[in-house]
C-alpha cells in the first residue's frame, strides 16, 4: 500500500501536470463548492440562518483556491508554493476586498491590539493561519481524496484556468461593493497600502510558482501515530490556535491581552505551527503514512473548528444549533469517506 497521506508534506510527489483528457470538471466543482462551506459555514462566520450568503462567497474562495491548486500543479510545485499563495489569497480578500485589515471599524479588528501604522496585525496573522489550513489545504487535499486519480493532474484546461482567475478577481470586487459599503460605510483603504498589497501579492505569487523549490522527499519507515491520536491531536491543536489568536468570551484581544501584549500569544501560535509543519513534514514522508492518517489529522482539525465556532462566532440559538448540525454531518461524512479509503486500501493490498 502507498503512503498517499505524504501529499500533505510535499505534493509535487502527488501534482502533476496531466494530458487534456485527464481534466475533471466534477473535481474542480467539488473543490470550488467544499471551499466556502468550511471556511465560512462550517466555521459559523457565515451563520447557517444566513446560508445563503455562501453564494456570494463562491467567486472568491471557490474560485481562488481553485486557481491555487492548478497554477501549483502546472508549475510543479509542492506545499511550500500552496501555503505562500495562501498568504496572497488573504491579501486579496481582507487587504483589498473587505478591506478589514486597515478598517478601524471592520468586525472590530482594530481592537485586537497591536495596530500598527494603521495596519490590524493580529487580525492579519490570525487570518493567514487560517485561510491556509480551512481555506486551501484542507479543502484541496479532501478533493483529492474524493478523486484519487485525478491527483496528479490539472482539474482544468488554459481556458478553464482564465475563466477561473478572471470569477477570482471578480469575487474580490463583488467583497469590495457588498461588504464594507455596508458594515463600514465611507471607509478606503489608503491607497499606498493598496499598492503595496498588489505589489506583495505579485512578488509572493512569483517566489511560489519560479523560485521556492519543491521539497525533496525521501522515504521512511519511521512509525506513524494511531488515527485517533492525530484526530485527537489535530483537534487540540486547533482548539489552541483560536485561543491564542482569536478574541472569545467577551475579551476584546486574543489570549485576554491588552494592548501589545497580544504579540505574546501570536508569537506563540507562531512557533506552535512552525513546529507542527515540520513534525507532520516528518511523519507524512513514512511508508507508514496512510489516507486513513490524513483523514484522521483533517477530521479532527475540521471538527475541532466547528467547535471553536461555537465559542467565537455563534451568537443566536439558532447559530449553535446549526454549528451542532453541521459537526454531526461532518463526522458522518469522515466516516463515510474512512469507510472508502478502507476499502481502496484494501483492495489495494489485495
Amino acid at each position: 500500500m502507498t503512503a498517499p497521506g505524504s501529499q500533505l508534506a510535499a505534493p509535487a510527489r502527488d501534482m502533476g501536470a496531466g494530458p487534456a483528457r485527464s481534466r475533471h470538471r466534477g473535481a474542480a466543482l467539488t473543490l470550488v463548492v467544499l471551499t466556502p462551506l468550511i471556511a465560512e459555514l462550517a466555521l459559523g462566520s457565515t451563520p447557517i440562518r444566513m446560508a445563503w450568503l455562501v453564494l456570494l462567497w463562491v467567486p472568491i474562495y471557490g474560485a481562488g483556491v481553485l486557481l491555487i491548486r492548478e497554477l501549483v500543479v502546472r508549475r510543479h510545485r509542492g506545499w511550500p508554493s500552496i501555503l505562500l499563495l495562501a498568504v496572497c489569497y488573504e491579501l486579496l480578500e481582507d487587504g483589498l476586498g473587505l478591506q478589514a485589515l486597515t478598517s478601524p471599524h471592520l468586525y472590530g479588528a482594530a481592537d485586537w491590539g497591536a495596530r500598527i501604522l494603521g495596519f490590524n496585525l493580529p487580525y492579519w496573522f490570525a487570518n493567514t493561519a487560517y485561510h491556509a489550513v480551512f481555506t486551501v489545504a484542507i479543502p484541496i487535499v479532501l478533493t483529492d481524496m474524493l478523486f484519487p486519480a485525478y491527483r496528479r493532474r490539472t482539474y482544468v484546461g488554459r481556458f478553464g484556468l482564465g475563466v477561473t482567475a478572471v470569477v477570482m478577481m471578480f469575487g474580490v470586487l463583488l467583497l469590495r461593493v457588498s461588504v464594507p459599503p455596508v458594515e463600514d460605510p465611507g471607509y478606503q483603504a489608503p491607497l499606498p497600502f493598496v499598492a503595496g498589497c498588489l505589489a506583495v501579492i505579485l512578488l509572493l505569487g512569483v517566489l511560489a510558482l519560479t523560485v521556492v523549490p519543491v521539497p525533496r522527499v525521501q522515504a521512511t519507515d519511521a512509525r506513524v501515530p494511531r488515527p485517533a491520536v492525530l484526530f485527537l491531536g489535530a483537534a487540540l491543536a486547533t482548539l489552541v490556535f483560536f485561543a491564542l489568536t482569536f478574541p472569545m468570551f467577551g475579551a476584546a484581544q486574543p489570549a485576554f491581552t491588552r494592548g501589545m501584549l497580544v504579540v505574546v500569544p501570536l508569537l506563540v501560535a507562531a512557533a506552535g505551527i512552525a513546529w507542527g509543519y515540520r513534525v507532520l513534514s516528518r511523519l507524512t514522508r513514512s511508508a507508514r503514512w496512510s489516507e486513513r492518517h490524513t483523514l484522521a489529522l483533517i477530521g479532527g482539525a475540521l471538527v475541532a473548528h466547528s467547535v471553536g465556532g461555537l465559542v467565537i462566532m455563534a451568537h443566536t440559538r439558532v447559530d449553535r444549533v446549526g454549528l451542532v448540525l453541521i459537526i454531526a454531518l461532518t463526522l458522518i461524512g469522515l466516516r463515510l469517506l474512512d469507510r472508502r479509503v478502507r476499502g481502496d486500501s484494501w483492495a489495494g493490498e489485495r
